[in-house]
């Protein structure tokens, strides 16, 4: 099964009228003012993205894929790799720069959003550090750090928090070292492996030909080292919302 797991939820709602204002508008109710703010899922744009390809690519393609998928949902990974209650894993890497970056030193200034992406090639990937960098303001005001690992060497990282003109850490995890601690590293299929390879050339970015890379997982570690969000998919089209992220933010020291 695939898996989105939160931690504990936040239920307690306070309702001040019983019609409902019209998204991003205020709207007030004796001396409160309520103002409501539109939010845009990050599955939108994502499925839109899964729609054209659907529309252009060949049967084979898709079946190629969808059994890639299907093939990391059968590993049994979502239920192996770390959860929420279960202590992060330390590390130091170096960011797209070659600086190394600690978490643990991270940690000590707040909670921090840790999230994975395959690699500058994966459009979806993309979309996601988009959005990721667009809400950074929000994550740094509800107190996280925001940080992205990849499998890329330093230089493919470089390229792509150039390209989307990332604000955040992108750190390179080379060989899926710490994505491995995590259990969050899966082993292409042979036919997913082929394409990628003929593609893009999946082993000169990662520099090396494992074939294996990591779940797009987001979690979100307390100053206490204890994951309290925990965004675990099969499938890569699947990304965490940043306002789930947010969420989990707000109840995380």
């Amino acid at each position: 099964m695939n898996k989105r797991i939160y931690g504990p939820a936040i239920v307690s709602f306070v309702f001040f009228a019983c019609s409902e204002p019209a998204p991003g508008t205020a709207t007030e109710v004796g001396p409160e003012m309520i103002v409501t703010e539109t939010y845009t899922p990050l599955a939108d744009t994502l499925n839109a993205k899964r729609a054209a390809f659907e529309e252009r690519a060949t049967d084979e393609k898709k079946r190629i894929y969808a059994e890639g998928i299907a093939s990391v949902e059968n590993s049994g990974i979502l239920g192996t790799a770390k959860q929420v209650g279960d202590t992060a894993v330390f590390f130091t890497l170096p960011n797209a720069w070659g600086a190394p970056v600690e978490l643990k030193h991270l940690l000590a200034n707040g909670p921090v959003v840790l999230t994975w992406y395959r690699g500058g090639w994966c459009p979806y990937c993309n979309l996601t550090l988009a959005r990721l960098q667009e809400d950074l303001p929000k994550f740094k005001a509800a107190g996280g750090t925001l940080i992205a690992l990849t499998p890329e060497r330093p230089d493919s990282s470089l390229t792509t928090a150039e390209k989307n003109d990332l604000e955040f850490e992108i750190l390179s995890d080379a060989g899926n070292g710490v994505a491995r601690q995590y259990g969050v590293v899966f082993k292409l299929t042979d036919e997913v492996a082929k394409s990628y390879q003929e593609s893009f050339g999946l082993h000169e970015f990662n520099g090396d030909a494992s074939n294996e890379l990591p779940l797009a997982a987001t979690y979100v570690i307390g100053t206490d080292g204890v994951i309290t969000y925990a965004f675990l998919h099969a499938d890569y089209r699947e990304r965490a919302e940043p306002r789930d992220i947010l969420e989990a933010l707000a109840r995380t020291k």
